[in-house]
């Protein structure tokens, strides 16, 4: 038992590469009077990735089934071709940050959700989030978990 106390995770860092997702609203199909709803594909498809760069970084452990957790998500979005050397400058420097989709609350939903049974029991455990967006010449999402400590 003190064993797999040991073999818990305490904080992670891992990094999803790509441009940020956020978690898209179920789809739902009618045929007469029967409804059903679904994840769309390209969501499926992100939490499918999130999930495999936290078990590479993991290498199959998990955090402690009754513990309390702080996420911090920084996600850099790539810069768009478009703008000026000047544009590209301020974005280099964090001072002009994306003012577009996905939502933070999106993106940090679908990390969180991705990771329930595979890093944690529940993101309900989740009890401290910050979600932060930036450009980047690298789009990626880096995830920092770390256990919240208890009385």
């Amino acid at each position: 038992m003190e064993a797999d106390k040991e073999e818990a995770l305490k904080q992670i860092r891992f990094t999803i590469p790509g441009e940020p997702f956020g978690k898209q609203r179920p789809r739902v199909v009618s045929r007469g009077s029967f409804s059903k709803a679904y994840t769309p594909k390209e969501t499926v498809s992100y939490e499918n990735l999130v999930k495999l760069m936290y078990q590479q970084e993991a290498k199959g452990k998990r955090f402690p089934e009754d513990a309390m957790f702080d996420v911090r998500i920084v996600a850099y979005y790539g810069i768009p071709k478009s703008v000026s050397k000047k544009k590209q400058r301020l974005m280099l420097e964090h001072k002009l940050r994306p003012v577009k989709k996905p939502d933070w609350d999106n993106i940090g939903k679908i990390i969180c959700d991705s990771l329930n049974t595979i890093a944690y029991k529940d993101d309900s455990a989740v009890v401290d989030a910050q979600v932060r967006k930036f450009y980047s010449e690298t789009p990626r999402v880096d995830v920092l978990i770390k256990v919240v400590n208890s009385i």
